[in-house]
């Protein structure tokens, strides 16, 4: 096990990159006048699924590259039902701080980098797209099973990819959320991680954007408790389909 002030370090360098890269390729598609503008929905998923190889480079080797409070608390769970004992509550949360500051980190320079382009883009929605996800069609209930089906995807084959935080397992996560992406992010913009949404969310709060409007407050919950159940329900069955089971 790593130690916790390298796991703290790790998740906030690995998470700010992958919200750097996420969240600025949403950016470079939504706001007026980049390069990008209009490029679509096949770019951002493809970016985004990049990001996440982009991330687990830089943290994989020191604390494993969560970079998903889902995947943190399904590592933790995976601990229990395996009785290893070795994954306590303080670890946990050591991942999850670090996940959270840099998810808000991440965003922060996604803001200083398209500076210009803020105040040129009126849509106060594209504006808030870029830090956090929203539904295409708003329904509390359906919604948060899309995050819990998308999350739950996430951990069940990201376990099944196996420990390997080498390249071709970076890869392998990277090629995994690019096709939930593709697969099933159109219903709400797949967060499928309670950081990459809550911690820029937070940022699009607080920082001067100029005519950002509201940070939709109300539907932030769903994309912090859909990841958590799905994450939780990915590594039961996992645990049980594959390791109990199938292997063992």
């Amino acid at each position: 096990m790593p130690a916790l002030d390298h796991v703290l370090v790790a998740e906030i360098l690995g998470t700010m990159i992958l919200i750097l890269l996420g969240d600025g390729v949403v950016a470079g598609v939504l706001l007026k006048g980049t390069k990008g503008q209009n490029s679509g929905w096949i770019v951002i998923t493809w970016a985004w699924g990049m990001a996440v190889f982009a991330g687990i480079v830089v943290a994989g080797t020191f604390s494993g590259a969560h970079m998903n409070p889902a995947v943190t608390l399904a590592a933790w769970i995976s601990d229990l039902l395996n009785g290893t004992n070795a994954f306590g509550i303080d670890r946990l949360l050591v991942y999850w701080v670090g996940e959270f500051i840099g998810a808000m980190l991440g965003a922060t320079l996604v803001f200083l980098h398209y500076y210009p382009h803020w105040a040129g883009t009126e849509d106060q929605g594209l504006k808030l797209a870029v830090f956090c996800t929203a539904p295409a069609i708003r329904n509390p209930v359906w919604n948060l099973v899309s995050e819990i089906i998308g999350t739950f995807v996430l951990v069940f084959v990201g376990f099944s990819i196996g420990a390997n935080v080498a390249i071709g397992g970076a890869l392998g996560w990277g090629l995994l959320v690019l096709v939930i992406g593709l697969g099933l992010g159109g219903t709400t913009g797949y967060a499928i991680n309670p950081a990459r949404d809550l911690g820029p969310r937070i940022m699009h709060f607080l920082l001067p954007i100029p005519g950002k409007g509201h940070s939709d407050w109300e539907y932030s919950w769903i994309p912090v408790v859909g990841p958590l159940i799905g994450g939780a329900a990915g590594i039961v069955v996992y645990f049980f389909g594959i390791t109990k089971f199938l292997v063992g």
